[in-house]
């Protein structure tokens, strides 16, 4: 809003000539961000709390631990990334953007979903939101509509491909085919993220490392002469995306202030979903999709974990890991909590920069 409105002046006035610049617009967006999650955040909380007198439904045969130690503890704080992160972007970014507002709506749009998931669940009590297949055919219309979209507003050299990484411009040509593979990049990320979502802080801040890696991608990706430089796909008005992972990065780390052990609330599948689906569209404008199962690595264990789990007792009866996702798998071997976080968060990074080097190594 800020560039639509005050860049036209920049003639007039100099000091206006700042907003033309992504990185300035993007460092603007993660401190809007972070203030609007500092000052709203306790009153959200309290709102929750008031809402809320149970708390988020713990599982039952999830971590003992879990029923002693987070019981009573608000969830749906997703709301709070959700408004920080709406109002960083649209007063930063350039509205007149169409892939802003692609991956705007696809954000909340899953964070809508998750919403209603969490209301259903603390309304009633027990873990048990939305019907499964119900919450899938929401995600994938979104997904759809996104990857409909992108595809049409691609130039027509990069509409309906897949960028392969590690090798120079290359496209892998799917047509139409590109739209269920978008369909299964988007909805599979907002799931991964909300399945990792099972510890304090262990879901944001590998958002945070991947919205990160991503705002980097986005500028080079959208800038001519980078592009050219590293030898990889430019997409016209794809650097704009940096202004909203950058706000994605503000709310996050305000939403961190209180989600740190001991969490004062859950983001809950309002949140989750919300970035995960964040991630994979901004995945799909930048056109490194592939690169996103790297960075967001992690998420992609955690979601691998879960399948082997289900298809290991469903046609064996015994499990591969004490309890699935594979973070509960290392708390009931007895990793402390913080422990496991913080080793899971460096796993995150190390990924990131694998991810990052992608970009050189072509």
């Amino acid at each position: 809003m800020l560039y639509n409105l005050l860049f036209p002046l920049a003639d007039e006035f100099a000091l206006f000539n700042l907003f033309r610049y992504l990185t300035f617009r993007t460092g603007g967006a993660v401190m809007t961000a972070l203030l609007i999650s500092f000052i709203c955040g306790p009153a959200v909380i309290r709102w929750l709390k008031s809402k809320q007198h149970r708390g988020q439904p713990i599982r039952d045969d999830g971590p003992q631990s879990h029923i002693v130690a987070k019981q009573g503890t608000p969830t749906m704080g997703g709301f709070l990334i959700l408004i920080a992160l709406a109002v960083g972007t649209l007063l930063w970014a350039d509205l007149s953007n169409i892939y802003v507002w692609v991956v705007l709506l696809v954000t909340l749009g899953f964070g809508a979903i998750g919403f209603i998931d969490d209301y259903l669940k603390v309304s009633r009590h027990n873990t048990r939101g939305l019907p499964g297949k119900l919450k899938l055919l929401l995600e994938i219309t979104i997904a759809g509509l996104a990857g409909y979209v992108v595809m049409r507003h691609s130039a027509p050299e990069i509409s309906g491909a897949l960028a392969i990484p590690f090798l120079k411009n290359t496209l892998l040509h799917l047509g139409w085919f590109y739209l269920p593979f978008a369909m299964v990049v988007t909805v599979g990320a907002g799931n991964a993220v909300n399945l990792t979502d099972g510890l304090d802080g262990l879901a944001i801040v590998p958002v945070m490392i991947a919205a990160a890696s991503f705002a980097l991608i986005s500028y080079l990706v959208g800038n001519v002469v980078f592009s050219d430089y590293l030898q990889i796909q430019n997409v016209a008005g794809a650097g704009e995306l940096a202004v909203f992972c950058g706000a994605l990065i503000g709310a996050s780390l305000g939403f961190l202030w209180f989600n740190a052990p001991p969490a004062m609330v859950f983001m809950g599948d309002t949140g989750s979903l919300a970035m995960g689906g964040a991630l994979g569209s901004v995945s799909l404008v930048t056109r490194h999709e592939i690169i996103l199962a790297v960075i967001g690595g992690l998420f992609v264990l955690e979601t691998v974990s879960v399948i082997v789990q289900v298809a290991s007792f469903k046609l064996t009866g015994k499990r591969v890991f004490r309890m699935a996702p594979l973070h509960h798998h290392f708390e009931q071997k007895g990793w402390a909590e913080p422990t496991i976080v913080i080793r899971f968060w460096i796993i995150a990074v190390i990924l990131a920069l694998v991810g990052l080097a992608s970009l050189k190594l072509r």
